[in-house]
């Protein structure tokens, strides 16, 4: 008979994602490593870590993408629609790419993360830009939330689903393809930077 998964403190188990093995899923970038949580076993529908100092870390980055992918109105405070969003996406992904959809997302993070932007600093009665490298951590966010605003603006008004959208911005991420748009926030980002510096 084959064992159950048990659930505790509020979390639920996706059985669909679970298909994915994360032990091939190689992360090149070393700064990123201790930040990205490939625990896609659980998933928790409430903020378990919100009050906690980098409680981030603790979340699965498959759950912080569902999590910024409800952005509008058709996605704001329906999870499961999200998941099933992010769990269709990832099935393209595999289409397409051939490759496990887990380690593609994860090409697709370390293109689209900046390594340095800019800072503001007062002297006197004029703001100077400054070039400061950024954490990992912010990293990651920038990254995320990049990739989750260009799904959303290419899906607007788009006969093309978001589940598509999605499949198209990580596949185009990981290739480090200027045509994506997190990728090519990062280059502006950077861009501004080094010439702030």
């Amino acid at each position: 008979m084959a064992e159950k998964k048990t659930v505790s403190e509020g979390s639920i188990f996706f059985p669909v994602l679970s298909k994915y093995d994360i032990k091939d899923v190689k992360i090149e970038d070393r700064g990123l490593e201790r930040y990205i949580n490939l625990d896609i076993e659980k998933m928790y529908l409430g903020g378990v870590y919100s009050n906690k100092m980098f409680g981030k870390t603790k979340i699965s980055i498959v759950e912080r993408l569902i999590n910024n992918i409800m952005r509008t109105e058709d996605y704001n405070g329906k999870k499961m629609k999200a998941y099933k969003a992010v769990r269709d996406a990832f099935v393209i992904v595999d289409k397409k790419a051939k490759v496990n959809p887990l380690q593609v997302f994860i090409q697709a993070l370390e293109n689209a993360a900046p390594k340095e932007e800019i800072t503001r600093l007062r002297f006197g009665g004029i703001s100077v830009p400054k070039a400061v490298d950024t954490a990992p951590q912010r990293r990651l966010d920038i990254a995320i939330r990049n990739i989750c605003i260009g799904v959303v603006n290419a899906s607007h008004k788009n006969k093309k689903s978001i589940e598509s959208c999605l499949a198209d911005e990580i596949i185009k991420a990981s290739k480090n393809d200027v045509a994506s748009f997190s990728v090519a926030k990062k280059n502006d980002i950077e861009r501004v930077a080094k010439s702030a510096r």
